[in-house]
């Protein structure tokens, strides 16, 4: 793993690396903020997924998270959205499949299954690679995104609750086997088989979790996503329904963009320490 860059930021290290990931069979970008850099006891990490057509570079520039990162003792780790260059046919034609789209799941399809495989990789790679290298605590991890890294953050809490013990999301791309992003992301990574996707949607998955977190989820009511791809209804009513813990805030006037996140972001990270520092 190899360091390609460091600064100093609110009394810690904002640093990227690069490395070869088991995962995507790619070499994968991520950074990472470092609150006590200096300290070897091992502390509680946030992951971050960001969503269509970002890198680590977009939250790590326009959230301004390491603020609050650095108040709660809190890592913030930010993974890119995707593999890249791997020249696939169609990888780099649509900004909402294939490269900064990988959504989060593992790919079954032919092409994309070799190396879209961005589940395995936020949830057991990079939380593996956060807690052998980077000190991070195994016992305190947690996950939050936006649209369809608000997507990735749920499925991650709730496909793997043994590794993540909070949740929170932006903007998520709540039902997406019942929106165009979802629809064109599943068929091409997971082909027509409709029963197969389910596996991959929160409205579903919620219904049959271990996770007993509470879950914090923003959305701006100025989106313009809002009706069409998030659907925060629909998530509303699952939880409802399966008796879990969601605390849904519609912020009045808010859009989809990092003005929004960042206005919000302070509040996630606190959601989160509540969770992971006892």
């Amino acid at each position: 793993m190899e360091c390609t860059q460091e600064v100093r930021t609110f009394g810690g290290t904002q640093r990227v690396f690069r490395h070869a990931s088991s995962s995507t069979r790619c070499d994968m970008e991520f950074a990472v903020f470092d609150p006590a850099p200096a300290s070897s006891s091992p502390r509680p990490a946030l992951l971050y997924l960001s969503g269509l057509t970002c890198t680590w570079a977009n939250v790590a520039e326009k959230a301004g998270a390491q603020r609050y990162a650095a108040e709660h003792g809190i890592m913030l780790v930010m993974p890119d959205t995707s593999p890249r260059g791997l020249a696939l046919p169609g990888e780099d034609d649509d900004y909402d499949f294939g490269s900064g789209a990988g959504f989060y799941i593992n790919a079954t399809q032919a092409s994309w299954s070799d190396h879209y495989r961005m589940f395995d990789y936020v949830s057991q790679e990079l939380p593996g690679i956060v807690t052998a290298e980077l000190q991070g605590d195994p016992e305190r991890l947690g996950v939050t995104g936006h649209s369809m890294g608000g997507h990735g953050a749920l499925i991650c809490a709730l496909k793997k609750p043994e590794v993540f013990r909070s949740c929170s999301a932006f903007a998520p791309i709540s039902n997406p086997v019942n929106c165009p992003w979802g629809e064109k992301a599943f068929s091409g990574y997971l082909g027509p088989d409709r029963s197969q996707w389910e596996s991959w949607d929160t409205c579903a998955l919620v219904l049959a979790t271990d996770f007993r977190g509470a879950v914090l989820v923003d959305q701006g009511d100025a989106d313009p996503f809002l009706e069409e791809q998030l659907k925060p209804e629909a998530l509303s009513a699952a939880f409802a329904d399966a008796g879990r813990q969601l605390e849904l805030r519609i912020q009045p006037g808010y859009d989809h963009s990092y003005y929004f996140i960042a206005s919000f972001i302070g509040d996630h990270i606190a959601h989160h320490a509540r969770q992971l520092i006892r």
